[in-house]
């Protein structure tokens, strides 16, 4: 799955290894929450493995410990014993690398109970889109693992009617009643009057109906236009606990099965599933239904009504099960898969209004499902892979197996008119989500905690590596140290932050991990280890993972094992605590005669980590850049797996750690030799890269903010780059500049101090690169003069001001786009009306109502939260409550946030209307959104302190990760502004 993002301009932000003396793998103790419990594990010597149950003993298991054994969570569905697991069925629990056995158990706390396995769903779903509900039938092939007198699946929103059990070792059929429903765990219970025996085969047969609400999570309705007229279609997002919203289902990943949906609808619609449709045909109740289904059919007599078979899918987990049904148009093309020699249909379907800009993104599953399965030499097993474009959605777009849902914004491009950012995240999103296709379909996580598995090789996979060897024009290489790494860092250098593999084990909880360091930090470990070891040899090791967890689930050192066995090292012992440790470390570097001293430590936003907080040893990879006869010279070997080191180097040459910026550190320079990296990077020929020359933009400013540095430091570098020429090194610049005022927001001589040096760096380029956008330039020219316009706007440049509100006023008296160039509109519509008054406004609302594009309506509503009027910014938030659709929300929130004057006004608007905001958005993923945007720009402790006394009696519970995060923010930039506003007044002050 992946989320939306927003730019903000003002704010300049975008939304075990080896211990020295170790003698032994498992002797680190290690206190840690199991992934499904909250009991607490500590790693214990190998030599002694107690066992989860009291009375067992784990020798007489089929564990064979040693300092190499894989542990993984037992699948105590299997009817074979595989190595590694405990075959004793009270021993139901994971051990992972960085786990040892509970201290106390818990089994029914969290997770269903494993005495059933179910091995196939029949599923029938009949919707009315006239009446917005649905009902279903579904029935459930169950193994018994274990005998039991009660059936615990989970169900959620859904009114059950008739259920009943029959069993190979019953007579008759037993008719059931929920005997409890926990509401918190969403889990329906029916007590049996007669036993299941362990080793029996049963089919639980439930009935059920629901509402389709605006929801956006389990079978949801979503609404759209025709001649004026609202009209209604019906999709699913079940990930991560919604399925059971949609029918009554064991919800959990590690819980596969296979799925054969039917779907009953009225004619004139299109029902859309995982598989490709077996059979249609008109409804005739009591013909093509069964007896079964008397009670769905009942009210389709005298209507139209069809019946859709699906072929049965392969096991999955059920949270990538999806259907739909509407009056979906499509576009459709094929592609012969290079290892199955098969020809795969694809198809993209959208609502009429929608389908003109749909090719693009089918045309970039063309490009990149072959080239999935040619790199991980796995076939696609599906025989079709559909995208579904919706109008109403909560995440950005959802992987599910065969149907690939997401917003509008994500999937459409205007043809004639689209941008080149909006191009490459229809691409971008596309791939990620094919990418899943193999990361988390085929091979799925065991539980969320491994999350990283299904997110973090998706983002890697599906916006790196694919597109780069599709697109190698676009440097997504390079765009991903701002828009992953630089993004990853700075969650992760809060106090709040978490392990990219981190115990979740309420579900709950789950939609909180959905983050930046399960999709970004853990890309770019992903992306450091791939550059320590060689590309081919990381996705070999990639390819043997799939391979050996095909149709199954996984976890971490799965993974490890694949790459290990590609690479012929240790990869368990050089990745752990990557993966299983909060933060990353900042590379201190100073000189001697001789050589460097590097040394580690844990970096903090908020300064130097204190002893408590910097326990944590990296295998940290030092890629020496360094100039070798003139030329650039990497030395890949050098592995900082100590907390400090002595490299021999010849300092008398330029030098730079992380080469091509692909670790996961900052490094701390001297101020001297920064000077002299700074000033080597700035010639035309540099032995540094312009990923070098990204790492050290971002690294300058974060070890200012953290006052490791000093601020004027980091902006003497910018001086030192001001012929710069690449748009990502200026891409960085701005942002990085843009944070700073964002940070000084209520500042205001500092502000206009800054945007002063904005408009020195920014509007020579306005002037040399003009407001046009020929067909046939480089995509870096075209990006370069966005930003440059964009920036010297928002600095405040009277010319480029006048210019914008010049091509505006022609638009809105003519109707005529022609002078605003795609690339430009959310800058020029933005900036209208924050210079502007009522009529700009009222523009923007005009255009809400009726875009042209999906890029259109979200730069209307960044511009309608642009405005500078007390009473248009009070109008803008009655417009939130009455207008915007619940998908948008989050836009205008992260676009008043971008605003200087709309900031207070937010934060008391968000406070007044909690309580209706927290029930809008209680289950979906935006509530966290609404947090952040709400309070997470201001500086001072007087400002944190009035937060959290807002949140003192409130449940947090659902957004508490968020909620932290905003606090450390807070934080961490009013030490910074107590700590740097006399150097960075100073500063200014000299260059004016």
């Amino acid at each position: 799955m992946l989320f939306t993002s927003l730019r903000v301009q003002q704010r300049g932000v975008r939304w075990p290894l080896p211990q020295n003396g170790r003698t032994c793998d498992l002797q680190v103790h290690v206190q840690r929450t199991l992934t499904n419990s909250s009991r607490l594990y500590s790693r214990t010597p190998h030599h002694s493995i107690p066992c989860a149950h009291p009375k067992h003993d784990i020798r007489q298991c089929s564990l064979q410990t040693s300092a190499k054994f894989r542990y993984r969570t037992p699948n105590p569905f299997s009817s074979s014993i595989s190595s590694g697991y405990c075959t004793h069925r009270h021993h139901p629990f994971a051990m992972s690398s960085t786990f040892t056995p509970p201290v106390s158990v818990d089994n029914n706390q969290y997770r269903l109970p494993t005495n059933l396995k179910p091995k196939h769903y029949d599923v029938t779903i009949k919707t009315d889109l006239e009446k917005l509900t649905f009902q279903g039938l579904v029935k459930i092939n169950l193994d018994v693992v274990a005998g039991t007198s009660a059936i615990t699946l989970n169900t959620s929103g859904l009114d059950l009617t008739k259920a009943s059990l029959t069993s190979n070792a019953l007579s008759g059929e037993q008719a059931l009643e929920v005997s409890t429903f926990d509401k918190t765990q969403e889990r329906t219970t029916f007590q049996l009057s007669r036993n299941l025996p362990a080793g029996s085969t049963a089919e639980l047969k439930i009935g059920y109906s629901g509402e389709l609400t605006g929801s956006m999570m389990g079978y949801y309705k979503s609404a759209y236009e025709v001649d004026g007229k609202t009209k209604h279609y019906a999709l699913t997002q079940f990930e991560p606990t919604a399925a059971r919203r949609t029918f009554p289902c064991w919800d959990e990943p590690l819980l596969k099965a296979t799925f054969a949906i039917t779907m009953i609808s009225r004619e004139g619609t299109v029902n859309l599933s995982n598989m490709q449709s077996i059979s249609e045909e008109p409804l005739n109740p009591g013909v093509n239904t069964s007896s079964d289904f008397e009670e769905i059919v009942a009210s389709t007599k005298n209507e139209k009504w069809k019946i859709t078979k699906f072929d049965t899918t392969p096991p999955m987990s059920s949270y990538i099960v999806a259907l739909a049904n509407g009056d979906f148009e499509y576009l459709e093309s094929s592609v012969e898969m290079p290892l199955s020699k098969k020809t795969i249909p694809l198809r993209i379907y959208a609502t009429k209004d929608h389908i003109h800009q749909a090719q693009f993104a089918l045309d970039v599953k063309v490009a990149v499902l072959p080239l999935y399965e040619k790199i991980f030499d796995v076939e696609y097993p599906l025989p079709k892979l559909d995208t579904l474009v919706a109008s109403d959605f909560d995440a950005g777009a959802m992987e599910n197996w065969g149907l690939i849902t997401g917003r509008t914004s994500v999937f459409l491009l205007d043809p004639e008119r689209g941008d080149l950012k909006a191009k490459k995240r229809v691409a971008t999103v596309q791939s990620h989500e094919v990418a899943h296709m193999w990361f988390g379909n085929i091979t799925t996580m065991e539980w969320w905690n491994y999350l990283y598995l299904n997110e973090g090789f998706a983002t890697l996979m599906g916006e790196v590596i694919v597109p780069d060897r599709v697109w190698p024009e676009w440097r997504v290489n390079s765009e991903f140290i701002t828009d992953h790494l630089n993004r990853a860092f700075s969650l992760d250098a809060k106090l709040s932050s978490h392990p990219i593999e981190v115990d979740c084990p309420d579900a709950n909880h789950i939609n909180e991990i959905f983050d930046a360091l399960s999709y970004s930090k853990a890309a770019s470990v992903l992306r450091m280890l791939s550059a320590y070891i060689g590309e081919d040899t990381f996705l070999k090791g990639v390819s043997i993972y799939l391979k050996k967890r095909l149709f199954g689930n996984s976890v971490t050192t799965d993974l490890w094992e694949g790459i290990s066995t590609s690479s012929g090292r240790n990869i368990t012992e050089l990745m752990e605590n990557w993966i299983t440790k909060i933060g990353f470390p900042v590379l201190s570097v100073t000189e001697d005669d001789k050589g460097i001293f590097v040394r580690q430590d844990r970096f903090l936003e908020t300064g130097a980590a204190e002893d408590k907080e910097n326990e944590t040893i990296w295998n940290v990879p030092l890629g020496i850049v360094t100039d070798k006869d003139g030329k650039r010279f990497v030395d890949h070997s050098p592995l900082l797996s100590e907390r400090a080191t002595h490299i021999n180097l010849d300092t008398s040459k330029p030098f730079k750690l992380n080469a091509g910026t692909s670790g996961v550190y900052r490094v701390l320079y001297t101020p001297e030799r920064l000077a002299v990296i700074a000033t080597e990077a700035a010639k035309e020929h540099s032995i540094f890269s312009l990923d070098d020359k990204l790492g050290l933009v971002h690294d300058s400013f974060a070890l200012a903010k953290a006052g490791l540095a000093k601020v004027s430091s980091a902006l003497t570098l910018v001086d030192l780059w001001k012929n710069e020429k690449e748009y990502l090194v200026w891409s960085g610049i701005g942002e990085s500049i843009a944070a700073l005022n964002s940070t000084f927001w209520e500042s205001p001589e500092t502000v206009d101090d800054l945007n002063a040096l904005r408009r020195t760096l920014f509007s020579p380029l306005v002037k040399q690169l003009g407001y046009d956008y020929p067909a046939k330039e480089s995509p870096d020219t075209r990006l370069l003069r966005t930003l440059a316009i964009s920036q010297a706007a928002s600095a405040k440049d009277e010319g480029v001001i006048a210019e914008i509100q010049s091509r505006f006023k022609h638009f809105v008296e003519t109707g005529d786009n022609s002078k605003i160039p795609a690339d430009l509109q959310r800058a020029i519509f933005s900036t209208a009306v924050k210079h502007g008054g009522r009529s700009e406004w009222e523009a923007m609302v005009k255009l809400h109502d009726k875009p042209k594009t999906p890029q259109e309506k979200i730069a209307a509503i960044v511009s309608l939260c642009a405005t500078q009027d007390d009473g248009l910014i009070k109008e803008t938030f009655e417009f939130i409550e009455k207008k915007a659709r619940d998908q948008d929300v989050f836009y205008f929130f992260a676009g008043l946030a971008a605003n200087f004057k709309a900031r207070r006004a937010l934060t008391d608007y968000f406070h007044q209307n909690y309580d209706a905001l927290y029930k809008r958005f209680e289950g979906n993923f935006s509530l966290h959104y609404l947090v952040t945007y709400s309070s997470d720009y201001y500086s001072s402790t007087k400002d944190l302190k009035k937060i959290e006394d807002f949140f003192k009696d409130k449940d947090s519970s659902k957004y508490k990760l968020a909620l932290a995060q905003a606090l450390d923010g807070i934080r961490a930039r009013a030490a910074f502004v107590d700590r740097s506003k006399e150097d960075l007044k100073e500063w200014l002050a000299k260059r004016a």
